[in-house]
């Protein structure tokens, strides 16, 4: 197949309606069912059941995986893409990826270079869906990312991109999550992406979480489980399948899983009232799928396996207890949480065994595909076992409509990715996020007229995908667009002395100074930092661009906000806040302990100042 789309042309060469109604003809009518059917033996299922019997093993094995791959597009990618997918995957481009493993998925990143923009991503995805499609017995893709909003996106600029989870946690209001929902994903699905990896349904009660933090709507179940529920719903008003994730619960742990292997210490008591409930919400609102978490949780299984792998946690609690029956997916195999106990070639075996329907990014796809080929022709895991699997995905490409529709359009691009309509939403939603901590002497909000002059500092961690940065650049053209004259200056999440002493030189030219701050704890000079601006005299206003906890580590600023991210969208809504233009209204969807003694809370959950 000749490739001649570009990044920049949208589907200018795009595959016709006619590849799909051909590679699925005849199923036309069996494979009609509504968007919210229950998964009852219906008319529909025996018409998909009739599909698995006629694929072979090495289809079905394929059907259980979503794989990365490299590039721009599916069949012409860069040659340092090439390169890369032969090295990883064993694979030029992903269709023929799709052609030799006949995977049921694939997952996009920024980094393997698959969102450059709009019109590229829509062209990628109708690119994956035709080399599909063309297979004998070809099905639609499930294409999915990461698009969770504030610091986890994959699909930046010009897309549309909301506050993160936390934020929308202080804005309290579950319809700006269902509006994040449907506008997210109208726009995901205009550009061929009909999964996303979102809402974490984790309830962050560790302010030491290194993996979840501002991911999680906050430390409230019950306000968690109803923001979950109101993203999941408009994401289905979509037709784009949500995830809630990480179960059974990410939220309490101070070791990532990329990295390490987190052990959950919660009774079974207290996951019932905390960790479970947003969960229970999701599957009560008709989650599409819901991502294990490679967690060990010895009080719902004391084998030692994490939960990803646990046949007590994935079956007997998540199927049996809390009746849920939709697609179960693994978080990426590829993360040390899941690989500690058991090698490469047994966990993608194991975790069918649990009870997992689809086997996320795999560090090799050839060792993870054998593993299952070789466990059904041993015995070890029946045929049956995945065709109860495929039945739950070909349920869900069918919800979607992929069946009927798998190819996009330039004009659906046009009609829905970063509209003016959208992106004014995202900033309304914005400045109901922004939560005022401390205004001491009512040292905000900063006036225009008698303090001009704005130096803004601090941290410049590497910008999420997809906005702007840094930090201090955007609040700083923010605040100079709302009547300031700001200047930036950034001073790293570890500022020397010799930086130090720069913004205390720049701070005396100054009315007042932002800093921001990101992840402020006892050691580090972040504290230094602000300590010394205070000493000049000046007015200094901090904003929390990550976890709203650095306030306790800093108790002498005397105005200080939380932001929850440091995409541009929630920078923006911030200044506004500095500068008066609109009041703050987001309150602590977490407490923050105090610094010297956290058995101490130094402000609830729903502490917020307003002017």
């Amino acid at each position: 197949m000749h490739d001649t789309s570009t990044g920049s042309t949208g589907n200018t060469a795009r595959p016709s309606r006619r590849t799909v109604l051909t590679a699925t003809a005849g199923l036309t009518a069996a494979l009609t069912v509504p968007a919210h059917a229950a998964h009852a033996a219906t008319p529909d299922d025996r018409g998909l059941r009739t599909l698995i019997s006629r694929m072979t093993l090495e289809e079905k094995v394929g059907q259980l995986f979503v794989m990365r791959v490299y590039g721009h597009s599916a069949t012409a990618p860069d040659q340092a893409d090439i390169d890369a997918n032969l090295k990883e995957i064993g694979v030029r481009t992903a269709a023929e990826l799709i052609a030799k493993y006949r995977v049921g998925g694939i997952i996009y990143f920024t980094w393997a270079h698959n969102t450059r923009d709009p019109h590229q991503i829509a062209d990628l995805s109708n690119g994956i869906q035709q080399a599909s499609l063309e297979q004998p017995r070809g099905l639609p893709v499930l294409i999915t990312t990461d698009q969770e909003h504030g610091i986890v996106c994959r699909v930046g600029r010009p897309a549309t991109l909301f506050p993160g989870a936390m934020a929308i946690g202080a804005g309290r209001s579950r319809s700006d999550a269902r509006t994040l929902g449907r506008i997210s994903g109208a726009e995901l699905r205009a550009m061929g992406i009909n999964q996303d990896y979102s809402p974490d349904a984790d309830v962050n009660v560790n302010p030491a979480n290194p993996v979840i933090g501002v991911r999680s709507f906050g430390a409230d179940p019950d306000a968690v489980a109803a923001l979950v529920e109101a993203e999941v719903k408009g994401y289905q008003a979509a037709r784009v399948a949500a995830t809630a994730k990480h179960f059974p619960g990410h939220g309490d742990t101070a070791v990532d899983s990329h990295t390490g292997f987190p052990v959950i210490t919660h009774s079974r008591e207290l996951w019932e009232t905390l960790d479970s409930v947003p969960f229970r919400a999701a599957i009560e609102a008709g989650i599409d799928s819901i991502m294990t978490a490679h967690i060990q949780f010895p009080a719902l299984d004391d084998s030692g396996d994490p939960a990803t792998l646990s046949h007590p946690i994935l079956t007997g609690i998540l199927r049996g207890e809390l009746g849920y029956d939709g697609v179960v997916v693994t978080d990426s195999l590829g993360m040390e949480g899941v690989r500690t106990k058991y090698g490469d070639n047994r966990v993608p075996v194991l975790a069918l065994k649990a009870g997992v329907d689809q086997l996320l990014n795999p560090p090799s796809i050839d060792v993870a595909w054998h593993a299952v080929l070789q466990a059904v022709q041993i015995g070890e895991l029946t045929e049956a076992r995945l065709d109860e699997s495929i039945l739950r995905i070909l349920r869900l490409k069918v919800r979607l409509g992929l069946f009927d529709r798998a190819l996009v359009t330039r004009a659906d691009v046009e009609r829905a990715v970063g509209t003016k309509s959208h992106l004014a939403t995202a900033d309304r939603i914005a400045e109901r996020t922004t939560t005022l901590l401390v205004n001491e002497d009512d040292i905000l909000p900063l006036d225009d007229r008698t303090q001009p002059r704005i130096l803004v500092v601090g941290a410049d961690p590497a910008s999420p995908s997809g906005t702007t940065g840094p930090p201090t650049g955007v609040l700083a053209t923010a605040l100079t667009e709302l009547g300031f004259t700001a200047t930036a200056l950034s001073t790293g999440t570890a500022p020397s002395a010799d930086t130090i002493a720069k913004a205390e030189t720049a701070a005396q030219d100054a009315d007042a100074v932002v800093v921001g701050t990101y992840n402020v704890t006892a050691g580090n000079s972040q504290r230094t930092l602000v300590e010394r601006l205070l000493a000049t005299g000046k007015p200094v206003v901090a904003v929390a661009i990550r976890n709203p906890y650095d306030v306790a580590q800093l108790p002498a600023v005397q105005g200080y906000l939380a932001s929850y991210s440091w995409t541009d969208v929630e920078l923006r809504a911030a200044a506004r806040v500095i500068a008066g233009r609109v009041d703050p209204r987001g309150r602590l969807p977490v407490p923050v302990q105090r610094a010297d003694d956290p058995a101490q809370v130094l402000y609830p959950l729903g502490h917020g100042l307003t002017y």
